[in-house]
């Protein structure tokens, strides 16, 4: 299959089986917030994270006064999201940096907000998606995992990974295939045993035609390979 009919294919199906508005599954009410909850959930459940910020936000209400966390304090606050020690310290100094070089303004440039302490190309387009609508694709887990098997990428470095789906994907679908994907991978292409027999994309997922392949029994292997029907 040619890869810009794949592509289209692979669109299509998203948008009749997946919402087209962008949800952003971290809780939260302002910039700062999501920016805080994207740190929290690297390595850790959206889940985990919405049970931890409604307090934690009560508790630090503004910048400033993240900034002026004490660090032991903090991670005892944040302790169950996992890295706990790395994630207050980080929280900190991103923290104070955007009150001492940002107004206090979370920042849209990627350039920016990747200078801030724990704040990778990820977390920067959670933020410039979410937040000021800019078009970005966010590279998590199951963005990673389902554009490797569905042969969009060959990579593995989330930031390639990143760069090849900007390439492939239109503009104006970057930021609702994050979350369509995401939504496909917590109920179809989970990481052990996916369910490629019910997958939607399965005509045009390698991964799942191999899989399936591979499921099928012996003999069928044999007639197929002789170019018989099975």
């Amino acid at each position: 299959m040619k890869r810009t009919i794949q592509v289209s294919r692979i669109l299509e199906i998203l948008d009749e089986h997946y919402p087209k508005n962008v949800v952003c599954y971290l809780d939260h009410e302002t910039p700062f917030q999501l920016l805080i909850a994207t740190i929290l959930s690297a390595q850790c459940t959206d889940d985990r994270v919405n049970k931890v910020t409604p307090g934690l936000f009560k508790k630090y209400p503004s910048v400033q006064s993240f900034a002026e966390a004490n660090l032991s304090q903090l991670e005892e606050d944040i302790k169950s999201t996992g890295f706990y020690k790395n994630k207050a310290k980080n929280i900190i100094a991103c923290s104070q940096k955007i009150l001492s070089d940002c107004q206090g303004i979370v920042p849209s440039s990627i350039e920016v907000l990747t200078s801030l302490s724990g704040v990778g190309r990820k977390t920067a387009n959670v933020i410039r998606g979410n937040i000021f609508h800019i078009p970005s694709i966010v590279v998590d887990t199951h963005v990673k995992r389902i554009s490797i098997r569905l042969g969009l990428t060959l990579h593995t470095d989330p930031t390639q990974i990143e760069m090849d789906l900007m390439a492939l994907l239109p503009k104006e679908h970057w930021i609702r295939y994050n979350t369509q994907i995401i939504a496909h991978g917590r109920a179809i292409c989970v990481a052990r045993s996916p369910k490629c027999s019910i997958c939607m994309f399965l005509s045009v997922c390698p991964f799942g035609l191999k899989k399936s392949f591979e499921e099928l029994p012996s003999e069928a292997h044999t007639a197929l390979e002789h170019g018989h029907m099975y």
